[in-house]
């Protein structure tokens, strides 16, 4: 078990990417506290999944881009589960729209939750993992936030800082045993792609070089990497999960 006895916090875990990342880090050895904003009972089915595989399964209801709602969390993840080993952001949201056309509101919303939420979850654990001298962060960015993507400019730029953040937060954080890095997926199989016209997920696949779009499944491996010994020297970087779509 390359997780034994540690614990981990996914935030947005209820389903996608997030889910898969709760289930393979259980599957490594790792107990589990599953964030939600509100899909607790998708999150209850999860850690049902957790608990029948013999871990130890968590569902934390938060808004993650609330710090009040954050330190919650985590207090309760620390009394519930006894330490905090792991924190995978993942949760985030999209408000597409072209610049031009694009509300503050969408702007502000999804910079709200991609990044701040992140950053809110990051500081809220630092203090115990910096007590402990080890812990281990992976930011879930995306391929957008290194080039861009029309429509996006939101969500582009909290991806992008995503990763300026994870850098900065590794150089900080990296004296006491505690690596950062980052996840950035490409097109990946979730609920929203799969709401594509068929010609359109051709369209995608036709620029990746596998000639595929990636599973949950695909991410969460190196997730599941990143968190553990195998991966103790590697800090500050950042994974693109992408099939070779951005080279």
């Amino acid at each position: 078990m390359l997780l034994e006895s540690r614990v981990a916090l996914v935030t947005g875990a209820s389903r996608g990417i997030g889910r898969a990342v709760a289930l393979a880090l259980a599957g490594a050895g790792s107990d589990v506290a599953i964030n939600c904003a509100g899909r607790i009972e998708a999150a209850e089915e999860v850690a049902g999944e957790i608990r029948s595989i013999g871990r130890r399964a968590l569902v934390v209801k938060a808004n993650v881009a609330d710090p009040a709602e954050v330190n919650e969390m985590v207090k309760t993840v620390l009394s519930e589960l006894g330490r905090l080993d792991i924190l995978v952001n993942n949760a985030g949201i999209t408000r597409d729209n072209l610049v031009m056309r694009m509300s503050e509101d969408d702007w502000d919303s999804v910079i709200s939750v991609n990044l701040k939420g992140s950053f809110n979850c990051a500081k809220a654990v630092t203090r115990s993992m910096l007590k402990a001298r080890y812990g281990r962060i992976v930011n879930i960015s995306s391929v957008v936030g290194i080039s861009g993507n029309a429509g996006q400019a939101n969500y582009a730029s909290s991806k992008a800082g995503l990763i300026g953040f994870s850098k900065t937060l590794a150089k900080e954080l990296g004296s006491r045993n505690i690596t950062v890095n980052v996840v950035a997926p490409g097109f990946i199989e979730t609920d929203m792609t799969s709401a594509m016209p068929d010609d359109l997920k051709k369209s995608m696949s036709d620029k990746i070089s596998l000639g595929r779009l990636g599973k949950p499944e695909d991410v969460a491996a190196a997730v599941v990497f990143l968190v553990s010994e195998q991966a103790s020297y590697i800090t500050g970087q950042v994974l693109a999960v992408d099939g070779g779509l951005v080279i």
